[in-house]
């Protein structure tokens, strides 16, 4: 599904798909994109599309993709879009194992970002690119309903279990200060992401009791 196709959430599978997310996390430490996160999230296409609410600026999607195709030289492996609001997320997954986010080079006393974080930001920042190019374009118009589109990048990866505080709070400042072309790239461990969807999901259960 290299194009975007129409999808409209159902919140009854959405739970199920959600509990099933908790129970990979838990009974896996380290987690293979290839073999496992990107076959898990294909064929829960639920959980997929409320990957974009871990951003605040989406609350309704209609647009699905996975391996979404930018323009030919480059593919997200996760799209998702509120083509009403022309407003779409862009998601690349790498492992979730122990080096996923930060390395110890045996010369060095502190950790660096590894080369599966690095390469997983370069992507997006390809992404950027390839998108700010293409604006304006026959093409561009084509693929998004318009000329013009918000558009927001996350990458997933890692575990928390691998995080020190110390390192987590380097993640965090990454996070908050990287800024592409005045876009943040945003960063998440699996397990931000699931305590992210619950608590969402927790919330809503308890203003839905109380309507």
């Amino acid at each position: 599904m290299k194009e975007f196709m129409a999808h409209t959430i159902d919140f009854v599978a959405y739970k199920k798909e959600l509990a099933e997310f908790k129970h990979l996390l838990d009974n896996n430490t380290e987690l293979s994109e290839s073999k496992q996160i990107l076959p898990f999230f294909r064929s829960r296409p639920n959980l997929s599309s409320r990957l974009a609410t871990l951003l605040t600026k989406f609350v309704e999607t209609d647009r699905l993709a996975f391996e979404f195709d930018i323009f030919g030289d480059f593919s997200s492996d996760l799209a998702i879009g509120d083509s009403a609001r022309g407003n779409y997320c862009f998601i690349e997954f790498e492992d979730a194992r122990e080096n996923s986010i930060f390395l110890k080079k045996s010369n060095k006393y502190t950790y660096e970002f590894s080369p599966r974080f690095e390469h997983g930001f370069s992507q997006i920042i390809d992404w950027m690119y390839q998108l700010d190019g293409m604006r304006y374009t026959p093409k561009f118009e084509e693929r998004f309903g318009g000329r013009t589109i918000e558009y927001h990048c996350i990458l997933i990866l890692g575990r928390n279990q691998f995080l020190t505080e110390p390192l987590s709070q380097r993640l965090r400042w990454r996070n908050e200060n990287t800024v592409i072309h005045s876009k943040h790239i945003y960063c998440y461990t699996l397990d931000d992401v699931y305590d992210i969807l619950s608590l969402r999901a927790e919330i809503s259960a308890a203003i839905n009791k109380q309507v």
